[in-house]
């Protein structure tokens, strides 16, 4: 990916899945999207009145819940994982 996120922001690939009902395999992309991801790449984080970056509280490899909402879609020609970029302050929480 030739992509970072700059200030507080991060890059998700967003979670695929597929469920079963009644025998029937539901495709992801046919019902409401997860809003659960792993974290791609994460920014600086915002500057503090010093001059100094605060700590982001994700890093690369985790996988988090975020607000379904937010975010816009980077478009991705080389595979069709969905990335999202967002604010860090969209994150809901760190599964583990």
């Amino acid at each position: 990916m030739n992509i970072k996120p700059i200030g507080n922001r991060v890059i998700i690939k967003r979670s695929k899945h597929e469920t079963q009902k009644n025998g029937l395999i539901i495709p992801a992309n046919n019902k409401e999207k997860k809003s659960e991801g792993i974290v791609m790449a994460v920014g600086e984080g915002d500057m503090d009145k010093h001059g100094n970056y605060k700590k982001m509280l994700v890093k690369p490899g985790e996988k988090v819940l975020f607000n379904g909402y937010s975010g816009s879609i980077i478009p991705n020609e080389k595979d069709d994982d969905e990335l999202i970029i967002m604010s860090h302050d969209d994150i809901l929480a760190i599964l583990k």
